[in-house]
């Protein structure tokens, strides 16, 4: 089943019980979706469906990290309900050491030494943790490994 059919089914279900919030964010992923879809040309790939929910997801926890240093408490359970939502159809995410041992056979293979190699390792290893891990955490991890 695609990510649109499912995401079709969700939102027909989130409005049969009535989940205001649920079928919000189900609206809006399904939009995202299909307005990568129109931008492409074509239907998309399970790789680009993937990176369309990661730009959803970041956007939602940004926007999360200012509502918290703004003080806004409606709009954080708000936010934290939509980024539920959306990691419901993210693929499950790696652990911490399962992108550390990612990244040091990335940094092996490119044969990076210092910080200097820091773009051409995250260069190389983004590609494989697309969707799999927070950018955050493989930068972090890349960083520590390098210096």
């Amino acid at each position: 089943m695609s990510l649109l059919d499912s995401l079709q089914k969700d939102m027909v279900a989130a409005m049969k019980a009535k989940d205001k919030n649920r079928l919000k964010t189900v609206r809006m992923l399904k939009a995202a979706v299909q307005n990568e879809q129109i931008s492409v040309g074509h239907d998309l790939t399970p790789d680009e469906e993937v990176g369309v929910l990661s730009r959803e997801l970041k956007q939602r926890r940004d926007s999360l990290e200012e509502s918290k240093a703004a003080g806004r408490d409606d709009s954080v359970q708000e936010l934290e309900g939509e980024i539920a939502v959306v990691q419901g159809y993210m693929p499950a995410q790696l652990s911490a050491d399962d992108v550390k041992a990612v990244v040091e056979e990335t940094i092996k293979a490119v044969g990076a030494t210092s910080k200097a190699d820091f773009g051409k390792v995250m260069g190389a290893v983004m590609p494989k943790l697309k969707g799999k891990a927070d950018g955050k955490l493989i930068n972090a991890t890349v960083k520590e490994l390098l210096g």
